[in-house]
């Protein structure tokens, strides 16, 4: 199973929300690429993204800090995959990013409110394109985590299980930043529907029993945030369990 440490970049910072909310924020680093850094010389090889401010905006807000992360990242030997959601909506954003030299890109709320749309583009970019599904008790939220809809999560990815995406971001909005553990079983449900297009489980990961409990679940990998900043969780541990 893959590790992605994250990076969730509001004013330029390195910061994390609780349950996605904006005004239960808690700033950890002014320097988002010594935070990636610290996560590549623990062993990361993968580095997940989101630009806060551009969930909220509809278009990408923080690539100064992305660019510097990108930077930092590129003295290291090896392959470093990064990716990178918020607030990305059109095509001609994806083919920029891409181009920034970001490894792949998390839409979200385009791929929910305009499916045939997305649909396309996924064709157009095959393999680059991570749907990201943010859920409150099971139903798709939209407009970084603003609004819910009435869209079952599972029921939205299965539209798009015949696609070539590069995988699914699911994250359970309930236990995202709250340190208490995931849900497992949801993140197996959404797993098991999707078969072989991988699914990244995202929300709660506070402990190594979190990790042994989503890889015996089948997930294909996890997504870790608040835990590797308060310290419950050792990155390097983390990727040992994994693996």
């Amino acid at each position: 199973m893959e590790i992605w440490p994250a990076i969730d970049l509001r004013g330029g910072k390195c910061v994390r929300l609780r349950q996605g909310d904006y005004a239960q924020e808690t700033v950890f680093n002014d320097e988002p690429a010594d935070v990636a850094r610290q996560f590549a010389e623990a062993g990361a090889t993968r580095l997940h993204v989101v630009d806060l401010d551009g969930a909220r905006e509809g278009a990408p807000v923080n690539l100064p800090a992305v660019e510097e992360i990108l930077e930092a990242l590129g003295a290291y030997a090896g392959p470093f995959h990064i990716e990178l959601g918020g607030g990305i909506r059109d095509e001609q954003s994806i083919a920029e990013l891409l181009d920034f030299g970001l490894t792949r890109l998390v839409v979200g709320t385009s791929a929910i409110k305009h499916t045939d749309w997305f649909e396309g583009i996924v064709d157009r970019f095959p393999n680059k394109l991570v749907l990201g599904i943010d859920a409150r008790d099971g139903l798709v939220a939209t407009d970084g985590w603003l609004e819910t809809s009435q869209t079952d999560a599972v029921e939205l990815a299965s539209r798009f299980a015949d696609k070539p995406l590069s995988a699914i971001v699911y994250t359970d909005i309930a236990t995202d930043g709250m340190m208490q553990g995931p849900n497992v079983d949801a993140m197996a449900q959404m797993q098991h529907a999707m078969g072989d297009l991988p699914v990244v489980a995202s929300g709660g990961v506070t402990t190594l029993d979190d990790i042994r409990h989503l890889k015996e679940a089948g997930l294909a990998a996890a997504i870790i945030g608040r835990a590797l900043y308060e310290g419950s969780i050792d990155l390097a541990e983390a990727l040992r369990v994994a693996s």
